[in-house]
């Protein structure tokens, strides 16, 4: 299992590193920590720094993801959109001692709440990673900018288009898109595939975002892989299982399936 292990980001929400630091460390997890508004609210930076050292020490290799409850970057509103660049400014601001090689955030389109505005969304959420951006190049990360409630890839490749930078990727989420898009694979890639630096795998039936582990649920793992083949990319690979259960069989199922040829 080491094998697939040293090759894959395992998620996990900072507050949870105390209590895990010996399994990882043990294990040799390099991790995609996730730092959620109430660590950002009591930020403790020494405290970061400390555990930024341990995992550094270790060789261990970490991404981020970002804040993104309750934040709009696409934002109409324009006070409630920096507040959301703010909060996102505390966690790319964290890169200085962990240096991730990515940071995961949430773009958050939903033509259900962004009714027939998707320029003025699109102009909106321009503006906030534009202002994000210098701060990425400056401490030497990349954004990793993540599907969720999209239900196609156009506007997300229009964000791309609009940035235009090497500071910023996408990140295909699989659990999102088998519960929430009503494109196939085959379009997603061809229109984001030439933007794809980052896969969050994880598993549901369709119906809600589960975090099932990888095989467990309805999503296309096999059409994924040869999408990957005959594209030739290779990927950071995030395991976004929400227990310890659902990780062992993710690490095992990827492994069968063979993405180790894919990392």
């Amino acid at each position: 299992m080491r094998d697939v292990v040293s090759k894959v980001q395992i998620h996990m929400p900072f507050h949870l590193l105390p209590e895990h630091q010996k399994i990882v460390l043990e294990h040799r997890l390099n991790l995609e920590i996730y730092f959620n508004q109430h660590v950002l609210k009591n930020l403790d930076k020494e405290k970061c720094r400390k555990i930024a050292k341990i995992l550094n020490e270790a060789g261990l290799k970490i991404t981020f993801h970002a804040p993104f409850m309750d934040l709009r970057p696409g934002a109409l509103d324009d006070k409630i959109r920096q507040v959301s660049v703010d909060r996102m400014k505390k966690a790319i601001e964290l890169a200085q001692y962990f240096r991730p090689l990515r940071i995961v955030c949430h773009p958050m389109f939903d033509d259900r709440y962004y009714v027939d505005c998707d320029d003025l969304w699109l102009e909106a959420s321009v503006k906030s990673w534009a202002e994000l951006i210098p701060l990425a190049k400056e401490y030497d990360t990349v954004l990793s900018l993540e599907n969720v409630y999209d239900k196609g890839p156009r506007l997300l490749r229009r964000l791309f288009e609009a940035l235009a930078s090497d500071s910023v990727c996408f990140c295909f989420d699989t659990g999102h898109f088998n519960a929430f898009s009503y494109a196939s694979l085959k379009v997603w890639f061809r229109e984001l595939g030439k933007y794809l630096g980052q896969l969050h795998l994880h598993d549901n039936f369709g119906q809600k975002d589960e975090h099932l582990a990888v095989g467990e649920g309805t999503f296309p793992f096999a059409e994924l892989l040869a999408v990957l083949d005959k594209r030739k990319i290779k990927p950071v690979i995030t395991l976004e299982a929400h227990d310890q259960k659902a990780l062992w069989k993710s690490l095992e199922n990827i492994k069968e399936a063979g993405f180790l040829d894919f990392i």
